[in-house]
């Protein structure tokens, strides 16, 4: 089971040079199982994605899964821009919740209207189908998908995905309550080999955005403690926080863990970033 990072920012890309190191790219992560390729999000990471894809794949045919957590415009805004769709030899399943005020296909659907986009989704030479989540529960291939509510406004969930190489769980938008105390959510991401988490403030930040939905860093690593995951990945990067920022807030969120004398490791998500679970990450 292989893991890419395309995309890990929060709310809105920001490219530029203080966040060159960790990426200005929203959401979107690639899971490889076998011949299976699952996408987490459609953020503006899903772009280089596709070209990734159709470089290494040429004219051979295209199987896709993506597993959206939300509707909320920077988990999806890249899907207009991701080039496999524009090829007739591309199938793309697309599932999630339904959207906000609408259903899932006017959500997907509707950011490629006229208004916003030249090119309709009707018209699109791929096959892609949508559908909504009436099971938490399903199979992609091998790959065992769970899904839950995120506290996140509107309708938000995470995933784990469970392999026979290793378990996956995924919740880029949520705020766990204080010290971490969600007995649903420990119990779901229990034992994770990884997990890949929304801590998008500092505790300083968290006292002005309580509800927002989005991770405090220091309920965040409570939470992963607790579950005993072996390898957090810190998510869902600030608009506002460049590459000095979040190397502080690795090294506060591994001062928690070694305080509590935990073997768990603390890492934040960058672009580029390949995760072999089993073996060593690299790029």
């Amino acid at each position: 089971m292989q893991i890419k990072f395309w995309g890990v920012r929060g709310s809105i890309a920001t490219p530029g040079a203080s966040t060159v190191r960790y990426g200005g790219n929203t959401t979107c992560i690639e899971v490889r199982s076998g011949t299976d390729i699952i996408i987490l999000d459609a953020g503006t990471g899903l772009r280089k994605l596709g070209q990734s894809l159709l470089n290494e794949f040429k004219k051979n045919p295209l199987n896709l899964t993506l597993l959206l957590s939300h509707t909320h415009w920077d988990h999806i805004q890249g899907l207009p821009f991701f080039a496999p769709i524009y090829e007739s030899r591309c199938r793309l399943r697309i599932l999630g919740c339904e959207g906000a005020r609408t259903n899932l296909v006017a959500a997907i659907t509707g950011q490629m209207e006229s208004t916003y986009f030249p090119v309709p989704f009707s018209q699109l030479p791929s096959n892609i189908k949508i559908e909504e989540l009436k099971d938490f529960n399903f199979a992609i291939g091998k790959v065992l998908v769970c899904a839950q509510r995120a506290n996140h406004p509107g309708l938000c969930v995470g995933y784990r995905l469970a392999s026979p190489d290793g378990v996956i769980a995924f919740f880029p938008d949520t705020e766990p309550r204080t010290g971490g105390a969600d007995r649903n959510m420990i119990d779901f991401v229990r034992d994770a080999d990884v997990l890949i988490l929304d801590s998008q403030y500092d505790s300083a930040e968290c006292k002005k955005h309580v509800g927002w939905g989005h991770g405090c860093l220091d309920d965040s690593v409570a939470l992963a403690l607790q579950a005993g995951v072996k390898h957090l990945y810190l998510f869902h990067h600030d608009p506002d926080h460049d590459d000095k920022k979040i190397d502080a807030l690795v090294k506060h969120a591994r001062k928690i863990v070694a305080r509590q004398k935990s073997k768990m490791k603390v890492d934040a998500a960058r672009e580029g970033l390949t995760i072999q679970l089993g073996k060593k990450t690299g790029r």
